[in-house]
């Protein structure tokens, strides 16, 4: 498991941002870049649930691990989701559970510079640059338009 930073400074408010990152329309267009039609499920509670999914309905299960409007959201990844199948237990999901995505935004001078932390096996490295820097790319479209 390794840890990768991604950073975009937004010229918007804090809360233009938050609400561009986790409203279920731009949701949908900022982690296309990962997997179109991907959502997200959420009763943004901590130690809630959280179910992130790709178009065809597979994905993570995960909880959140902290929130705090409109400035961090961290979620644990606790399992996978496959043909509607949630796994928490096997192996292969053992060695990456409890993997952490972390969201930072901090707003100075009506800018904010948001940060994306995640821990993820090398192996998804090349997915995680493509897919975070896009979608961050996309967030900072939407919210300067």
């Amino acid at each position: 498991m390794e840890t990768y930073s991604y950073k975009q400074q937004i010229e918007a408010p804090a809360q233009v941002v938050w609400d561009l990152l986790w409203s279920t329309d731009t949701y949908r267009q900022w982690t296309a870049a990962f997997a179109p039609g991907s959502t997200i499920e959420s009763d943004w509670k901590v130690q809630g649930r959280t179910r992130f999914l790709d178009g065809n309905g597979n994905g993570m299960i995960s909880t959140i691990r902290s929130i705090r409007v409109p400035e961090e959201l961290v979620f644990e990844h606790l399992g996978s989701i496959e043909n509607g199948v949630e796994d928490t237990t096997s192996e292969a999901v053992k060695k990456w559970a409890g993997a952490l995505e972390q969201y930072h935004l901090r707003e100075a001078g009506g800018v904010t510079t948001l940060e994306v932390v995640v821990d993820t096996d090398p192996k998804y490295k090349e997915m995680m640059d493509n897919g975070f820097t896009k979608g961050l790319e996309t967030i900072k479209a939407l919210a300067e338009k």
